[in-house]
């Protein structure tokens, strides 16, 4: 038995046995570079105290053990361990136990990734172990209750370089290798197992310093390092980086009013990284994708900060004070993602920080909670799988917005006069909900228990609507009520209407909103400019807004104007004939980004087309000033046009949003990034329609050129991936573009065009190098499977069956990560509806069923995938059948 998946109820009983002091763990990756070494020496000292006479266990994922030593006394291995778990039995009051074993190198971003890079054939060692993947590293007892402090030693080649959480003490040349050094570092405050780290290779390192004065007088002194793999550092925007990060000191250090506890800061940009950062104390790791080797959007840089800062905020939530199981996971990933943009809000020049999160970070809550599987905020994560798998969009975005309707509701101050004192009575603890209540309820002087009831222990997402009547009462639309009155441009009653059912539950859920409906009208230039706003508690289904009656009927109102509260909004008739005529002409950002959100929840939910949304794309996207937005409703409409569009026309949509992509490429600023992001549309969409192929070659020869564009190599794979689908490049004239550019981001766009390719043999050998082989690293794989997956349905077809034949093999066989992809990526998603089909009735959507009917004891996660992917595909199939017809309101109530 392998004895991998932990489940809650062992953690609680292994924390109420016994209490860890201190790990002292040594790791020898002296033959990382050498290809047929699979593993390392790892050795892990532990001491902790127990029940005396009580029996527990560690957890190790390794190649073997070699021996274990409890309290002096070897202990048999073959009798103590049993797959991922070594036991102790009869243990004293105070306890110390060794373990020595071989430790396996990864190629999945689980435990300690080794990456060899095709530029110039480094070898690069990193660790990433949320949730539970230090025991792929050293012995431990895996979860984030039972924390300790930690000091790693590390012998490695003596030219590399090597981090750890803790400070560097000593670097010492073996007399018997001088080859080899032997690294110490620093024995660190205590910390959970999954935030641990270690960094080795030859990595290139800045270095710089932070100094803050503090209240006392005494002065913080912080040391700053960053690393990238040799080969990226032409590209390292260390200045930059170090810029924000300093940004970022100052500002938290402020706010929370706890000084940086971790000594140095450090932060390292890795290779084939499964998340986009990861807050280990002292050693942050971010994805190498974040050292922008190619041309870079203002939004990607924004978005890159964010993830600074989001790591930043972890080193108090999270780091500091750490949720006692990963039920409470959102009591770190919530408040890191509020204030990672709050930070950028607050700490940086960009001034769009909320425009984005509204009209991104939100979307994927949105999605997220739509689906069948969705779950509380504080959710119910009974193993490591199910915590795995709820690293989503309500654990992060959708908390996250929680949390700024919170400070909406108690106000700013008692928010963070609540976190300091949290921070001043957990340090270097674990906590759950009740914790963080308590010190809240104490500086707001306001009993949350209630709201949080309501917010953070019930699913699902409020629906906002406006319901308004004429003067006269006649009419619920007073556009059409006109007729009647004479006086279509006064408002009789609006009444803002709150539906919310918790689909978990079934039970009716109308949760308290603190928002503001925003009135906006034309002003004598033209634009649609905000008149008026009033803010109001909504309690319940429904609100009187008396402050409206008998106002003039403005051109819209925009329910949730300045995106306070966490909802979708429906807008009303006429409001949404003014967004749908005058979208480009709404100057305020925000406002604009929420009109946005709204005509594409109307497009996904079935109750506008979704060519609709399309239609808007074209009309305003060109005049759409954030870049951020642009690059989100351009990713909306694609995905619109190839899920949600019927087949039967979405040819001729397809073929229409193409044209207007190649006209603004052609009208786009030289250079700008409104440019860029039409060059990019202009390739995804020429994956399924070759009118234009000949001008994608063009751009690649220089045989047409576009003033200003770059098209360097993360553009060129893009456009290559496009002419690879529609079988207009060679193997051979891709290999050639691989020789120009031997990066590991190369490399991945290699393997996605080459398995694009429309061609049976190409997808029988990409299918079974995903799913059988496992040669395949974690980047290779996803982009192996991308390629797979842009393809003619004829071509995909011959693998439904053999898809779910082998689901579960592959969750048997891989690692969770690796599964993972597998299962989600190769779920025959592009899917058409039949004319006068049922979507539930559709093949795929029925075969599905079949699979979920006749393996209910398959594990939670594997079957949590199969049921969002099945969601996923039946809301296009949805989409794809809605027959609404378009009829605008009385736009003469406009004026």
């Amino acid at each position: 038995m392998s004895h991998e998946n932990l489940q809650r109820s062992e953690a609680s009983e292994r924390s109420a046995l016994i209490s860890t002091t201190s790990y002292d763990v040594s790791l020898d990756v002296r033959q990382a570079a050498d290809p047929a070494v699979p593993g390392y020496t790892s050795r892990s000292v532990i001491t902790f105290t127990a029940e005396p006479g009580s029996s527990t266990f560690l957890d190790f994922i390794g190649g073997s053990v070699h021996s274990v030593i409890l309290n002096g006394k070897s202990l048999p291995v073959g009798d103590v361990v049993d797959g991922a778990r070594i036991r102790l039995d009869n243990l004293g009051v105070e306890n110390q136990v060794a373990v020595t074993g071989t430790a396996l190198y990864s190629r999945s971003g689980e435990g300690m990734h080794r990456f060899v890079d095709p530029a110039d054939g480094q070898t690069y060692l990193y660790t990433q172990y949320e949730p539970a993947d230090a025991r792929r590293v050293f012995a431990n007892f895996e979860q984030p209750d039972l924390k300790a402090t930690y000091t790693f030693h590390v012998m490695a080649p003596a030219e590399w370089k090597v981090a750890s959480n803790g400070a560097e003490v000593s670097r010492t040349l073996l007399t018997s290798d001088p080859a080899t050094a032997c690294w110490d570092f620093a024995t660190t405050l205590p910390m959970s197992t999954y935030i641990t780290s270690i960094l080795a290779g030859p990595y290139f390192r800045a270095e710089d310093r932070w100094q803050a004065m503090l209240d006392d007088g005494t002065q913080l002194d912080v040391p700053l390092a960053l690393y990238c793999r040799a080969s990226m550092a032409g590209s390292f925007d260390t200045e930059e980086l170090f810029a924000l990060t300093k940004k970022g000191l100052d500002f938290f250090n402020r706010l929370f009013d706890y000084p940086y506890p971790w000594g140095k800061y450090d932060q390292a940009f890795v290779p084939e990284y499964n998340l986009g950062a990861m807050e280990n104390p002292g050693l942050v790791t971010f994805t190498e994708s974040y050292v922008f080797t190619s041309r870079a959007t203002d939004a990607q840089y924004q978005a890159r900060a964010n993830t600074l800062m989001h790591e930043m905020a972890h080193m108090w939530f999270g780091d500091l004070v750490t949720m006692q199981w990963w039920d409470d996971l959102w009591l770190k990933e919530s408040f890191a993602d509020y204030m990672g943009t709050l930070g950028v809000d607050r700490a940086t020049d960009w001034d769009t920080a909320w425009v984005n999160f509204a009209n991104k970070r939100k979307a994927w809550a949105y999605v997220q909670d739509q689906l069948p599987t969705t779950h509380p905020i504080v959710a119910d994560i009974p193993d490591l799988e199910a915590a795995k798998q709820n690293f989503d969009g309500i654990t992060y975005a959708k908390g996250a917005s929680v949390l700024k309707q919170l400070v909406a509701y108690v106000g700013f101050d008692s928010f963070i006069a609540g976190s300091r004192e949290y921070f001043r009575k957990h340090a270097y603890g674990n906590t759950s909900l009740a914790d963080l209540l308590a010190a809240l309820n104490a500086a707001s002087g306001r009993d949350l228990s209630g709201w949080a009831r309501q917010w953070l222990q019930t699913s699902g997402i409020s629906m906002l609507s406006l319901d308004i009547s004429a003067v006269d009462g006649s009419s619920k639309d007073p556009a059409v009520a006109g007729a009647a009155t004479g006086d279509a441009s006064v408002l009789g009653q609006v009444a803002l209407v709150q539906e919310a059912v918790d689909p978990v539950t079934g039970r009716e859920e109308l949760r308290p909103h603190r928002l503001r409906v925003g009135s906006y009208d034309f002003d004598a230039g033209g634009a649609l400019v905000q008149t008026g706003t009033i803010e109001t508690d909504v309690t319940g289904a429904r609100t009187e807004l008396p402050q409206l009656a008998g106002q003039p009927r403005p051109a819209l109102l925009l329910v949730n104007d300045d995106d306070l509260t966490y909802a979708k909004v429906r807008l009303d008739p006429v409001s949404e004939a003014a967004v749908r005529a005058s979208l480009d002409r709404i100057t305020d950002p925000m406002a604009r980004a929420l009109c946005w959100t709204a005509l594409w929840n109307s497009a996904r939910d079935g109750e506008s087309p979704a060519s609709m949304y399309v239609d808007a794309v074209m009309a305003f996207a060109a005049t759409e000033t954030g870049i951020g937005v642009l690059l989100n409703v351009l990713d909306n409409a694609t995905t619109a046009v190839e899920r949600y569009t019927p087949a039967a026309t979405r040819g001729r949509v397809r073929a229409s949003f193409l044209a207007a992509a190649a006209a603004e490429l052609d009208r786009a600023a030289p250079g700008s990034d409104q440019q860029l992001a039409w060059a990019r549309t202009l390739g995804t969409l020429s994956r399924q329609d070759g009118a234009l192929l000949p001008r994608l070659r063009g751009l690649l020869d220089g045989a047409y050129a576009v003033e200003g564009l770059a098209v360097d190599a993360e553009l060129r794979w893009h456009l290559w991936h496009a002419l690879a689908a529609n079988g207009q490049a060679s193997a051979a004239e891709l290999d050639a573009e691989l020789a120009r550019d031997t990066t590991a981001s190369g490399r991945a766009g290699h393997a996605t065009a080459m398995a694009s390719r429309p061609d049976r043999d190409v997808k029988v050998a990409a299918w079974d190098a995903a799913v059988h082989g496992t040669g395949l690293s974690n980047q290779l794989l996803t982009a192996t499977i991308s390629g797979f997956t842009t393809a003619p349905p004829a071509l995909l077809e011959p693998y439904v069956e053999p898809y779910f034949d082998c689901l579960r093999a592959v969750w048997d066989a891989r690692s969770i990560e690796i599964a993972s992809r597998i299962v989600r990526g190769f779920y025959p998603a592009a899917q058409d509806l039949p004319d006068g089909g049922e979507p539930k009735d559709h093949p795929v959507v029925r075969r599905t069923d079949a699979w979920l009917d006749a393996n209910p004891d398959a594990p939670h996660a594997l079957r949590r995938i199969i049921v969002e992917q099945r969601s996923h595909l039946l809301r296009a199939l949805t989409a794809q059948a809605a027959v609404v017809p378009h009829r605008p309101p009385n736009l003469a109530a406009l004026g």
